[in-house]
């Protein structure tokens, strides 16, 4: 009988106890204070260094506690707990659309920007396929500055994850920015897909809402690229545990680069070394199945010198990326009322009424299938990527230009692998 339990039973407490009574920051305070909502509890109550990122909920009293005999002595009503507010709002507008990084530092490279606008504005994964230093990477790290800005709802469930893994920053709380996760080439697959006894959410699961980057694409271990196929097919990730079973959200933008061969310089001939044999094994670590999964592939070529110094001006990101949202806001009117976001989230059976197209261009369809032996993978995700180009266009129907820019975004898969 050290507490009066009167108001006991209206409060959540959670924090990780030491020995001598301090209470220590915890992960997952976030949704934690989500939770603690919905089951109709007046407020909760956790270590002060949690506090803003709990504060983020709406309706609930946060309480921040130094230690034990705090908490205790706020039941018996011997002293308040410090009650904590964020304010969402400005929270929300806090570096919105601030880049140190813009599509105007790029030189030349037109094929490669058309191709990452087409992406960013229907949620497209693409391949840039190039020789060593044509840009490949550089473009690719700007993809985030022609991403439309994520609502509020988008940021509250981004930031739950970076809060179950313990990378929220304290003092701003909720992700203001869409997420950019560059992997390198040695990742494991737990660190990829997420893992541990009580798995922590992996790098797919970071780049929730955002863009997911694996540069060097050929040097990934072949069995990590694989379990990539079924998170890029459903966009979630379930673990299984001798604790349980977990499922973390993992609908991300995948963006890859590699070199074309070894030494970087197929298929020019004069400057490759590299055998028949070491290119098909390079190219070989990309496999059919997922090489299916990607919807635009397009090739980096060598920078010239002029283009280097060209004097008229680079369109910029904040261009690029208000076309991008005119897009989207096309996507969002049209699929009001499903769980469709974006043009790549439509499923089979939607196929019909979303990506409707005329005779002519069915005509044209039939005959790029069959001689560029796609497979109904890859047939869905050209028609996909033309319902993208239509709408950045301002087009309600798909046209046959359309459907020729998007067949064209899987040339180089007949180009480098044959397929």
């Amino acid at each position: 009988e050290v507490i009066r339990p009167d108001k006991l039973n209206r409060y959540l407490l959670m924090g990780e106890l030491s020995l001598d009574g301090s209470l220590q920051p915890i992960k997952g305070a976030l949704p934690i204070a989500i939770k603690a909502r919905e089951l109709g509890f007046e407020g909760i109550i956790i270590p002060k260094q949690n506090t803003r990122e709990a504060a983020v909920v709406n309706n609930l009293k946060v309480y921040g506690a130094g230690n034990l005999k705090e908490v205790i002595e706020f039941f018996n009503d011997k002293q308040e707990l410090e009650l904590v507010h964020v304010d969402t709002r400005k929270e929300f507008y806090t570096q919105q659309n601030s880049f140190d990084l813009d599509f105007s530092d790029v030189k030349g490279q037109e094929n490669v920007k058309r191709a990452l606008e087409v992406a960013a504005a229907g949620g497209h994964n693409i391949i840039l396929i190039g020789a060593p230093g044509s840009g490949k990477s550089m473009v690719a790290k700007r993809i985030p500055t022609i991403l439309p800005p994520m609502q509020l709802e988008e940021r509250m469930e981004v930031t739950k994850i970076y809060s179950v893994a313990g990378m929220v920053d304290r003092e701003h709380p909720l992700i203001t920015k869409r997420p950019f996760r560059s992997v390198h080439h040695t990742v494991t697959r737990a660190a990829l897909i997420g893992g541990g006894v009580i798995p922590n959410p992996g790098e797919i699961s970071l780049a929730h809402g955002g863009v997911l980057f694996l540069d060097e694409l050929a040097e990934f271990h072949k069995s990590v690229l694989e379990v990539l196929r079924q998170p890029l097919e459903e966009h979630k990730i379930r673990i299984s545990r001798n604790s349980g079973c977990y499922e973390y959200p993992a609908d991300f933008m995948l963006i890859a680069a590699m070199n074309p061969c070894p030494c970087g310089n197929y298929p020019d001939l004069n400057k490759c070394n590299c055998t028949k044999t070491q290119i098909q094994n390079y190219l070989g670590h990309v496999s059919q199945p997922f090489l299916d999964r990607m919807d635009l592939c397009v090739e980096a070529s060598r920078v010239e010198y002029g283009e280097l110094h060209k004097t008229g001006k680079e369109e910029t990101s904040e261009e690029i990326r208000n076309r991008v949202c005119t897009a989207r806001k096309i996507q969002e009117q049209r699929y009001e009322g499903t769980d469709i976001r974006t043009n790549s989230g439509i499923g089979v059976r939607q196929m019909e009424e979303f990506c409707k197209i005329g005779e002519k261009e069915e005509k044209l369809m039939r005959c790029a299938f069959s001689t560029m032996n796609l497979t109904a993978r890859t047939y869905h995700k050209v028609l996909k990527v033309a319902r993208t180009i239509a709408d950045l266009d301002g087009e309600e129907q798909i046209g046959c230009s359309h459907l020729k820019e998007a067949l064209g975004y899987r040339m180089l898969d007949k180009k480098y692998w044959g397929r």
